[in-house]
């Protein structure tokens, strides 16, 4: 197995390489103190996806767009960080997670401002596409945003998830990780909230200058925390060879496919189908109508989720077998959805939104944190960026596949698949990462110095790579 916590420069008393969970309270202070910082700029960063969220939807009556083109400026972003995962992970494990997060940081806080640009550029049609149709110079502003966005975002979350496996051992890896998890569970839906109030109050542009401005103290809160970790030993692994390096690794595979099915069934399936199925049922409760009522169920889907996400990383770190964890989580994800199926209600809906929240929460941490206790020396980032390219194929191919498969066979049905699908994945992670043995074990190997030690740049504050 891999050690990969290790020193923490520009903090005071720095735990140091292979310190393990007896460190002094100095040194846990110094890893709270960078993993608080990591955590608050993705659930900022969250925030101001949120707040811009509710108002890209209105696009079309804004600027006067087609519904294709509203289409591709809400899948830009998602598009742009799917290509830019593994390159991203590639440049973090060769230059430090520190500069390339913030540079990702810094990145997102210019998108909402093109946003507003977009909102003032002149509509002049630019040309024609098949499908999409006309092209305007408004809608190609906030594409370009959007995808801006994108590549920041990838940064992000992989440069957090690199430094978290950094000033971590296997001892905390789990309780960290789940922090960093919890906190990008939590900002969305907080921004959602705020965009929703910022643009019924004011307008769209306040929201997007509120979104933009939010970002950006995401970034200068980082430039003041933030250390520079990474690896000091190891081969460097060119992009073009992942994949052989990932499929040689024992887990990776594994892990990347839960990870795909997760984002599948909660965001992909779950979230786009909720409130037609709402509808459907004749769901209400006083006054909301089925949209309120699933935008209720969901807010609180997602709560659930980020309190488990909590709870299942403090605990991965307690158990022998990390992967362990997921089995109960994959279990309550099945349990939620076969809810759906089978119980058609209001409580029924209610109960297995949470079941599913509380499953999509329970076995993130864990995955991702097993990842970072086998990633090979140097590879963290790339190891990372791989994770999410999963994560971003369950999202993107989730709502092409659920309103097809809702056409033909119902709502019953395609919720039961989704149930079959968490139960393939217990299955699948408890054949490899507990059958080959491949799951760290923290109590163990936390105090043994790995070969992936982790080494700080000479000046954090100073970036001369």
């Amino acid at each position: 197995m891999v050690e990969q916590g290790g020193d923490v420069d520009g903090t005071p008393d720095a735990p140091t390489a292979g310190s393990g969970p007896d460190r002094g309270d100095s040194g846990d202070h110094s890893v709270r103190t960078v993993a608080v910082a990591v955590t608050g700029g993705v659930f900022l960063g969250g925030v101001a996806t949120g707040v811009a969220f509710p108002t890209l939807p209105l696009l079309d009556q804004v600027l006067g767009i087609s519904a294709v083109m509203l289409g591709v400026i809400l899948a830009a972003n998602r598009i742009a960080r799917l290509i830019m995962n593994t390159p991203a992970g590639q440049v973090i494990d060769e230059r430090g997670a520190r500069t390339p997060m913030i540079a990702g940081l810094f990145v997102q806080g210019l998108a909402p401002f093109g946003y507003v640009v977009g909102l003032y550029t002149p509509a002049v049609d630019l040309t024609t596409l098949p499908v999409v149709g006309t092209v305007s110079a408004p809608g190609l502003v906030f594409v370009l945003s959007r995808a801006f966005w994108g590549v920041g975002s990838a940064f992000v979350f992989v440069g957090a998830f690199a430094i978290i496996t950094g000033v971590t051992t296997e001892s905390t890896r789990g309780k960290w990780t789940g922090y960093m998890r919890g906190g990008q569970s939590l900002g969305f839906p907080a921004g959602l909230v705020v965009g929703g109030v910022l643009t019924d109050v004011y307008d769209v542009q306040t929201a997007f200058l509120v979104a933009g401005t939010l970002a950006l103290l995401a970034g200068v809160v980082a430039v003041v925390v933030l250390p520079d970790v990474r690896a000091s030993a190891g081969a460097r692994v060119p992009l073009r060879e992942l994949p052989a390096l990932a499929r040689s690794t024992p887990g990776v595979v594994p892990i990347g496919v839960a990870n795909g099915t997760i984002r599948l069934l909660f965001g992909g399936v779950l979230l786009t189908t909720a409130v037609k199925y709402a509808a459907e049922l004749e769901l209400t409760a006083g006054s909301l109508t089925a949209a309120g009522v699933s935008g209720l169920m969901m807010g609180g889907g997602v709560v659930v989720a980020s309190v488990a996400t909590v709870v299942s990383g403090r605990l991965s770190d307690r158990v022998d077998r990390r992967a362990l964890v997921t089995l109960p989580a994959f279990a309550l994800l099945a349990v939620g959805f076969a809810a759906l199926a089978f119980v058609p209600s209001f409580l029924g809906v209610a109960a297995g939104v949470a079941l599913v929240g509380a499953g999509t929460g329970g076995s993130g941490p864990a995955l991702l944190a097993t990842l970072g206790d086998i990633a090979p020396a140097g590879e963290t980032g790339k190891f990372g960026g791989l994770y999410n390219v999963f994560g971003d194929i369950g999202l993107s191919i989730g709502p092409l596949i659920a309103f097809p498969a809702v056409a033909a066979v119902g709502y019953g049905a395609t919720y039961l698949a989704c149930a079959g699908l968490a139960v393939g994945c217990l299955l699948l992670v408890n054949a490899t990462l507990l059958g080959t043995g491949t799951d760290g074990d923290p109590t163990l190997d936390a105090d043994a110095p790995g070969p992936a030690a982790t080494t700080p740049d000479p000046d954090p504050n100073t970036d001369d790579d």
